[in-house]
């Protein structure tokens, strides 16, 4: 699903790793189809994608454009990753009801530190032709000076047609404000690009739906100033099939860094992938070739579970490495048995006392929800009918303590909750 004010482009491309990027879904709009799929048949082609560091990891949202880079290494063109520590100074107002809070200096600086570890695991870097390469741009734009941005760069830039932007025009329809500062950051990216062309030859801009307007910017000032013809590509916006935006779950981002989200919880998100998204996602996040998710794609009923551990393996072991997705899976087939999935099920969040002290069982199923009452929690421990793990308790004073990984707590065989 692409984003509603950014229609999607019939693209029929002769390359082999254009015709991929159409097939696995990471294109919505290209500047040019053909002179693009030109470039990528005539040889290696400098490609960047850039992310503003707000904060000290990524999501999954972020993902697309990370992958597509993945995609086109694999083909043989060089990816450019480039941070944008100047950028992040300002916030990138598109599609936003309201401007990006200010960041400090260390906070720019402590959030780069902390992204890079993404692009690390996901591109091979290196000194090579087609070797990606990270790069800040505030080597640059902490340098520029003010009038010699206004008369080298502000008079290529028509504010007629910025305000036509759907990114800005959205904000002044609902009589939001957007400041000045904002307003500039469409001409930074430009420049972003046009420093990468004089740097390494770059000739390709990809970033997700929400940045046509930016791209189109950079892509018209090249023209305009070296008389380049260069390209934007944009990947699109994705929400799930019930339409939450991809990245968000009910308990907030889907980090990617392990010290936001631990591997198992990532592990999670992609199993619990609802029904209509599975294929997708295999495309989209996963190297797996596209006639094996054809054929995984006519799993129905029961098989389809061991197809959203398949995804969720192969998704878990890019971000986090193939032994953090073994012992993912093998923790929630032991917390929740092959098959099922912890999405949807009522969750107890133990406070770091209670996980170091442990908290009474009848407390604890009471808490859950698995009971109206102590007296009720009390009598279903007396008839078996409460498990940890699929183990029967019997005890009704046995303190439940937490270690790592959650547990799952059943009152019968229908009703479960998961506590960590």
């Amino acid at each position: 699903m692409t984003h509603p004010d950014i229609p999607t482009v019939a693209f029929e491309p002769r390359s082999a790793i254009a015709r991929t990027l159409v097939e696995r879904g990471y294109v919505n709009q290209v500047t040019d189809l053909e002179g693009v799929d030109g470039a990528f048949a005539a040889g290696i082609v400098p490609v960047y994608a850039g992310f503003d560091a707000t904060a000290d990891s990524l999501h999954v949202g972020h993902l697309m454009p990370i992958m597509a880079l993945r995609r086109l290494q694999q083909a043989g063109h060089k990816p450019i990753v480039l941070i944008g520590g100047g950028t992040t100074r300002i916030g990138d107002p598109s599609f936003r009801s309201a401007a990006r809070p200010m960041l400090s200096e260390g906070e720019i600086a402590a959030n780069v530190a902390g992204i890079r570890t993404v692009f690390e695991r996901l591109l091979t870097f290196g000194d090579g032709p087609t070797d990606a390469v990270m790069v800040n741009n505030a080597d640059w734009l902490d340098r520029m000076a003010w009038i010699d941005m206004l008369r080298d760069v502000g008079k290529h830039f028509s504010v007629n047609r910025m305000l036509s932007f759907d990114s800005v025009k959205t904000r002044l329809e609902q009589q939001e404000n957007l400041s000045f500062l904002e307003f500039n950051y469409m001409i930074l990216q430009a420049v972003d690009f046009l420093e990468l062309f004089r740097r390494t030859g770059c000739r390709l801009q990809l970033g997700g739906g929400d940045q046509w307007g930016n791209i189109v910017g950079g892509v018209d000032l090249l023209r305009r100033i070296e008389g380049a013809e260069v390209f934007g590509m944009t990947t699109p916006l994705l929400t799930t099939a019930s339409g939450v935006k991809m990245g968000k779950t009910a308990a907030g981002a889907v980090w990617v860094n392990e010290d936001r989200l631990s591997p198992y919880d990532y592990w999670q998100f992609w199993r619990n992938a609802e029904d209509a998204d599975v294929v997708r996602f295999l495309k989209l996040f996963t190297d797996l070739p596209l006639d094996e998710i054809e054929r995984l794609g006519r799993a129905e009923g029961a098989d389809l579970n061991v197809v959203k551990e398949r995804l969720a393996n192969e998704a878990t072991a890019l971000a986090h490495g193939p032994e953090a997705a073994r012992r993912a899976q093998a923790t929630a087939r032991q917390a929740f048995g092959a098959g099922e999935a912890a999405e949807g099920l009522p969750t107890v969040e133990l406070s770091d006392a209670e996980r170091l002290k442990g908290i009474g069982l009848v407390d604890l199923v009471v808490r859950a929800g698995l009971a109206s009452s102590k007296g009720e929690a009390r009598r279903a421990i007396a008839g078996r009918g409460v498990r940890l793990d699929g183990e029967v308790v019997e005890d009704a004073e046995t303190i439940v303590s937490l270690g790592e990984h959650p547990v799952r707590l059943s009152l019968g065989r229908k009703r479960h909750a998961v506590v960590k």
